[in-house]
C-alpha cells in the first residue's frame, strides 16, 4: 500500500456519506468494506465518522440534520482537491454553476466551497491545510473512481474541464458515450447520461474497489441493502455494480 500524503489540484480528495442513521450506516459499511470506525465529537452537531481503512482514512460520514436538510436524502458527495476554494467557488458561477454555501474553514483541516453545476449535481472543492483527504484510493475497500450522471453532458463537460483542469477523452462503452476524466494523465473518473428511466436528479457516484463484484452484491443484500444493477462487466476481467445502502443512498463497486 502506498500512502497518499498530498492530493494535487482536480484530484478526488474526499469522500462523504450523509445518512439518516449513522448508526446503522457504520454497521453495513464496516462489514461491507472492512472499514474501522473512528468518530469525532461535534458538539451538537453530534458525531463525524472517519471510516478507516489500513489505519488511513478512507471515507466519512455525518448525520443529516433533521431541521436544516429535511427532505435531503440519504447520499455520499464526492470532494475535489483545490489549490484555492475561494476562487474554485467564483469560477464555479462564472461557468453558469452555483454555490450551496460560500466558502468557510473546517478549522484547521481545510478550506471548503459546496457547490452545484448547471445540471444540479453537488460537488465540493476542498483547498486542504492540516487535512489534504483521503490517505488511501485504488485498492480494495477504497474510492477508485468517480462518475457523473447528467441530463447534458456537452454543459458538464465544459463546466468541469474549465473548473478543474480536467482533461476528457469522449468514447463508446457498451453501445453508449462515455467521457473519460483525466487529471494529470491520469483517468479518475467519467461523465455519462443519466441511463433512461432512472428517476434521479444529475449526481456524482461515488465507485469503491472490491475482490468479488458478485459476492459482494450478495452481501449488500444480505446486509439490508439493495442491488440496482446487477454485477456488469466492463472488459474481459472488470465488473461493476450499483448498490443502495439501507438507508438508500447509492454507490457502485469496481472489480479489476
Amino acid at each position: 500500500m502506498s500512502l497518499i500524503t498530498t492530493h494535487p489540484h482536480g484530484n478526488f480528495c474526499w469522500v462523504e456519506l450523509a445518512t439518516t442513521d449513522q448508526t446503522s450506516a457504520k454497521a453495513f459499511y464496516a462489514q461491507l468494506f472492512g472499514w474501522t470506525i473512528a468518530d469525532q465529537d461535534m458538539g451538537p452537531d453530534g458525531l463525524y465518522t472517519i471510516f478507516k481503512l489500513k489505519n488511513v482514512d478512507a471515507a466519512a460520514a455525518y448525520t443529516l440534520h433533521p431541521q436544516r436538510m429535511a427532505g435531503v436524502p440519504p447520499h455520499w458527495t464526492l470532494y475535489v482537491a483545490v489549490d484555492d476554494a475561494d476562487a474554485s467557488a467564483a469560477r464555479c458561477v462564472e461557468l453558469g454553476g452555483a454555490q450551496i454555501a460560500p466558502p468557510f474553514n473546517v478549522h484547521d483541516l481545510g478550506r471548503m466551497a459546496m457547490m452545484k453545476d448547471p445540471g444540479g449535481a453537488a460537488h465540493v472543492a476542498w483547498q486542504g491545510m492540516a487535512n489534504p483527504g483521503i490517505g488511501i484510493a485504488h485498492e480494495v475497500g477504497a474510492l477508485c473512481w468517480g462518475e457523473l450522471n447528467t441530463n447534458d453532458t456537452a454543459k458538464a463537460k465544459n463546466y468541469y474541464s474549465q473548473l478543474f483542469g480536467w482533461e476528457l477523452k469522449t468514447g463508446n462503452a457498451g453501445g453508449m458515450e462515455y467521457t473519460e476524466i483525466l487529471q494529470n494523465g491520469k483517468p479518475i473518473g467519467g461523465i455519462a447520461d443519466l441511463p433512461a428511466g432512472v428517476n434521479a436528479p444529475p449526481h456524482w457516484l461515488p465507485y469503491f474497489g472490491v475482490s468479488d463484484c458478485e459476492a459482494t452484491a450478495a452481501q449488500v443484500t444480505a446486509l439490508g441493502g439493495k442491488v440496482i444493477l446487477a454485477p456488469l462487466a466492463i472488459s474481459e476481467k472488470s465488473r461493476i455494480a450499483v448498490m443502495l445502502d439501507p438507508q438508500g443512498a447509492v454507490f457502485a463497486v469496481y472489480q479489476e
